[in-house]
């Protein structure tokens, strides 16, 4: 090894500050960092897991947890034997934060340490026993962005890079607001400098992230939109190819976005949309600020302007008081909408989320729920798979195999590159022309054109 092994849950804003924090923490082979997710409670249960297999398979190793469940609810980590130090969302952006401590020597697993209490623990002030040395402040103090964040994460062939963090908005069913703090963005000169900087290291497309991409800005000086954000990336970045956006709310797509989004070729033709649910009911007890026939009307105006715009979108199954006919309305959203890349999850209460405390859906229901949601997004999704055979699709390379490579074109259709004898087909980060000619297993299959 040569520096902290990473292990990453949850978001691509979550993978951007991985790799932040392995250049912060610099070359020490014993360490490993666990970046958390809190969005479910599964997620939660999924980085105990992800720590009792990374002593296991490294019992030498010191293990810092971080990320949204270490800040939210930190005890939970910190009492594990196997957690050296416990770390929140800010102090994990500090390159001391990772210096092995010699007050606080990791416990050896299965053996009691001495109790280090934490004393400032968010906006709870909680005090409890731990084995672990706790470092977790409250995030809902932290007014600015930190310029090195706009660094985030490079991939060999797609540039990650974070814009905004934290989130204003208090949807009743998402404890992240608590994990991440209140919104706050990265000037446009420090997001403009690091996209240069990834072009000019050969990257040809880049992600902008962050909790709520689309509050981005109000509170810069002169409040700019994300639209105007992007504007400026794309004339002062002209050799920038490919453009992408993680996820937007679409109550808050304003107009100059709009614009870009339907008519800049560089700005690629596939959207992730935060609709949640597609009942007007649920969508007001979940504290959403759209109802279902905004977010129809921006899909419809979209595709109006430029049909080829693929559309993804996040879906909860099963919210409190959902009935049949709410989930009906769901299904129904995703034939409205089109909706060919779903992220669909079941609904599982969230303690401290006031959704936690609303009348529950069965589980068992709700995942059925989710099951029916999934199965109306696979099938529109093999239906515009099915129509895009014919079609001509330039293609990111993204990982080269011996007789093919893999990459997604700029819809995001997933796209396997079959029989080229060309190497620059094949070499990562390139871009290829192809024409599909079929749809295997979920996938096109191409020939460079």
């Amino acid at each position: 090894m040569t520096g902290p092994e990473i292990i990453t849950l949850g978001c691509r804003l979550n993978a951007a500050e991985s790799e932040a924090m392995r250049r912060l923490a610099g070359g020490q082979d014993d360490l490993v960092i666990v970046n958390s997710c809190a969005v479910t409670n599964e997620a939660v249960r999924q980085t105990r897991q992800a720590i009792r297999r990374a002593r296991k398979a490294r019992p030498d190793a010191r293990i810092v947890v971080t990320g949204c469940a270490a800040q939210v609810e930190p005890e939970i980590f910190a009492r594990m034997p196997e957690v050296a130090r416990v770390l929140g969302n800010r102090e994990k952006m500090a390159s001391g934060s990772f210096v092995p401590s010699l007050s606080t020597p990791a416990a050896a697993p299965g053996t009691e340490s001495e109790a280090r209490p934490s004393t400032s623990l968010g906006t709870n002030d909680r005090l409890f026993s731990a084995q672990a040395e706790v470092r977790v402040s409250d995030i809902m103090a932290v007014r600015e962005q930190a310029p090195h964040l706009a660094a985030a994460y490079a991939e060999r062939t797609r540039g990650f890079v974070e814009v905004q963090n934290g989130c204003d908005h208090r949807c009743t069913f998402c404890i992240i607001p608590f994990g991440r703090g209140n919104s706050r963005s990265v000037p446009a000169g420090l997001v403009i400098d690091r996209i240069k900087a990834l072009v000019g290291e050969g990257h040809r497309e880049i992600v902008l992230t962050g909790v709520d991409v689309t509050s981005y800005g109000p509170d810069l000086p002169g409040s700019p939109s994300l639209g105007l954000l992007v504007e400026r990336i794309l004339r002062h970045v002209p050799d920038l190819e490919r453009l992408r956006l993680s996820s937007l709310d679409c109550i808050e797509m304003d107009a100059r976005l709009f614009d870009i989004a339907v008519g800049e070729p560089r700005f690629m033709p596939h959207l992730h949309m935060s609709f949640q649910a597609g009942d007007d009911l649920i969508l007001k007890r979940m504290k959403r600020r759209h109802l279902r026939a905004d977010a129809v009307e921006t899909v419809t105006r979209l595709k109006a302007k430029r049909p080829e715009i693929a559309i993804g979108a996040d879906l909860i199954a099963g919210f409190p008081t959902e009935t049949e006919a709410m989930h009906a309305n769901s299904l129904a959203l995703v034939e409205q909408c089109d909706i060919v890349f779903g992220h669909i999850f079941p609904y599982s209460p969230k303690r401290g989320t006031p959704a936690a405390r609303m009348p529950q859906v069965d589980p068992g229901t709700a995942k059925a729920r989710a099951r029916r949601l999934r199965e109306a997004s696979a099938r529109r999704r093999a239906a515009w798979l099915q129509r895009l055979v014919g079609t001509r699709q330039r293609v990111l390379v993204e990982r080269a195999e011996a007789a093919a490579s893999v990459g997604h074109a700029e819809n995001f259709a997933p796209v396997r590159v079959a029989g080229t004898p060309d190497v620059k087909t094949r070499e990562k980060g390139s871009i290829v022309d192809v024409t599909v000619i079929a749809v295997e297993n979920d996938q096109l299959i191409g020939v460079a054109a």
